[in-house]
């Protein structure tokens, strides 16, 4: 499959740094919440690894509760790029997957970083736009050209999740239109 393609079979979703402390000061701040939770609903419905961060929870608190339940423990991390976590790494590594998607805050900062380590380390990046910002638009805007220019591609969750299932024939249809309608 194309380089252009994020096959369902070799994705994994990367929640970054939801934390409530945090979404306070992010620029439309609910979209991203709403977005990001409408993907890892989807990947769970789909069987798609989920990650997520937590950057300096003893300042910041946890991750967003209603975003991703407790099933899926956050990793604690202090350094920007989720990549340089030897916790996140080994746990990106052993899904065995190359094709990477990023939703969380902030644009410009961990999620760029993120995304150009992964690509560094041979990892297709894709980042939902919907479902990241920052501070503020200029910021995000910023980050977005970065990663954009440095390989990154940007998708709409809704086209990820519609690429996965390949067809309105996929056994999973029925059950993830619903959710679709809902973060609409």
């Amino acid at each position: 499959m194309s380089t252009l393609h994020c096959p369902i079979d070799q994705s994994v979703i990367v929640a970054v740094d939801i934390q409530p402390k945090f979404m306070k000061a992010i620029h439309e701040a609910e979209r991203v919440e709403r977005r990001s939770k409408l993907l890892i609903r989807a990947a769970q419905v789909l069987d798609i690894p989920i990650l997520s961060t937590v950057q300096n929870p003893q300042r910041m608190g946890g991750f967003h509760d209603e975003i991703l339940d407790k099933r899926f423990p956050p990793i604690e991390k202090m350094a920007f790029s989720c990549w340089r976590s030897p916790e996140f790494k080994e746990n990106l590594q052993a899904f065995e997957r190359n094709c990477v998607v990023l939703v969380g805050i902030e644009s410009h900062i961990c999620i760029t970083l993120t995304a150009l380590d992964l690509l560094s380390a041979g990892y297709k990046v894709f980042v939902c736009p919907d479902a990241i910002s920052a501070r503020s638009t200029e910021m995000h805007k910023l980050g977005m050209e970065r990663m954009r220019d440095s390989g990154v591609l940007p998708s709409h969750t809704e086209t990820l999740i519609y690429e996965w299932m390949g067809s309105a024939e996929h056994p999973s249809f029925k059950d993830i239109l619903p959710l679709v309608k809902e973060a609409s």
